[in-house]
C-alpha cells in the first residue's frame, strides 16, 4: 500500500471523516479552554465537572428515553453549567476555597450519579460512551453541535481576552480597573462546563481531563504567552486527535484512548526537548 493510499484509506468512510472533523474540534477547543485550566491550577475542576454530568446524564436517560441521544447531549450541557455556577457560588458565599468546593460538589454529584443508574436495569451498558467515549459514532448533529457551542467558547474568550487575563492573573490590577471580577470568573467557569459537555462524545467521562489539560500544559513547556501557548496547543490538540485516529483505525484501538496516548507523547516530547523548560536542556546546563 502506498503512503497516499495509507494516510487516505481511513477517510474514505463517512463515519471516519465525521470523527476526523469532531476530534479536531474537541482537541483544539480542549487546549484553548484548557489553557486556563493550566495557569490557573483548575485541573481537579475539570476532572469534577466531567464527572458529575452524570447525574445529569442519568436524568435524561429516564426523561428522554434510551433512544434519545441528543436529549441526554442536553441534560449533560445544563448539568455542567448548573454544577460550574455552584462551585463558584459556594466558594464565594461560603467562604471557602475552590478546590475544598469543587471537591464537595464532585462528591455529591457522582454519588447521586451513581444512585441513580443503580435503580436502572441495563442503564449502565447504555452509557459505556461517555464513559470511555465514541467519537466514531459521531453523527452530522454532533458535528454541528460541537461548531456551534464551540465556536461560542472561542468567540467569548476572544471578545474577553484581556478580561480574563487581567482577573485570573493580577487579581489586583482588576479591582484598581473596577472590572467585574465575579461576572468573568463565573463566565470563565461556564466556559469550562460547555467545554466539556461537548467533549464528551469523543472521549468520555474518564478521558476527559487529559484532553483538557495534556495539550495546554505541553504549550506551557514550549511557549511564553498565553496567546502563543494556546495557539500551539490547539495544533497539538489537533495532532493528536488525528494520528489518535490512524492508530485507532489501523490498530484497533479504542478512538478516545488513541488520541489521549498522543497527546500524551507530546507532552513527554515536550517535557524532554523545551528549548526553555526541557528537561534535557536543564542537564546540559
Amino acid at each position: 500500500m502506498s503512503l497516499v493510499a495509507w494516510l487516505s484509506t481511513p477517510f474514505g468512510y463517512p463515519f471516519m471523516l465525521r470523527a476526523l472533523i469532531a476530534s479536531v474540534l474537541v482537541g483544539g477547543l480542549c487546549a484553548v479552554v484548557g489553557s486556563y485550566v493550566v495557569l490557573r491550577s483548575m485541573a481537579f475542576l475539570g476532572d469534577a465537572l466531567a464527572h458529575s454530568v452524570l447525574p445529569g446524564v442519568a436524568v435524561g436517560f429516564l426523561v428522554s428515553g434510551r433512544g434519545d441521544r441528543h436529549g441526554l447531549f442536553w441534560w449533560a450541557l445544563g448539568t455542567a453549567v448548573a454544577v460550574s455556577l455552584g462551585v463558584g457560588w459556594i466558594s464565594n458565599k461560603g467562604r471557602i476555597k475552590e478546590d475544598t468546593a469543587i471537591g464537595i460538589v464532585f462528591a455529591g454529584m457522582f454519588a447521586l450519579g451513581i444512585a441513580l443508574i443503580s435503580t436502572v436495569r441495563g442503564f449502565a451498558v447504555d452509557l459505556v460512551h461517555f464513559l470511555f467515549g465514541n467519537v466514531l459514532g459521531v453523527s452530522m448533529w454532533h458535528v454541528w453541535t460541537i461548531v456551534a457551542f464551540g465556536g461560542a467558547v472561542l468567540l467569548l474568550i476572544a471578545l474577553f481576552y484581556k478580561e480574563f487575563l487581567i482577573v485570573s492573573f493580577d487579581p489586583t490590577l482588576a479591582v484598581t480597573l473596577r472590572l467585574p471580577t465575579s461576572f468573568y470568573r463565573y463566565l470563565l467557569l461556564v466556559l469550562i462546563a460547555v467545554t466539556v459537555a461537548v467533549s464528551l462524545q469523543t472521549v468520555g467521562l474518564g478521558l476527559m481531563l487529559a484532553m483538557l489539560i495534556t495539550p495546554a500544559t505541553s504549550a506551557y513547556l514550549l511557549t511564553r504567552r498565553l496567546s502563543s501557548m494556546m495557539l500551539v496547543g490547539a495544533v497539538l490538540g489537533a495532532a493528536s486527535s488525528v494520528a489518535g485516529l490512524y492508530l485507532s483505525f489501523y490498530f484497533g484501538i479504542a478512538s478516545g484512548a488513541a488520541i489521549v496516548l498522543v497527546s500524551i507523547a507530546f507532552f513527554l516530547l515536550a517535557l524532554l526537548f523545551s528549548p526553555s523548560r526541557g528537561v534535557l536542556r536543564r542537564l546540559v546546563h
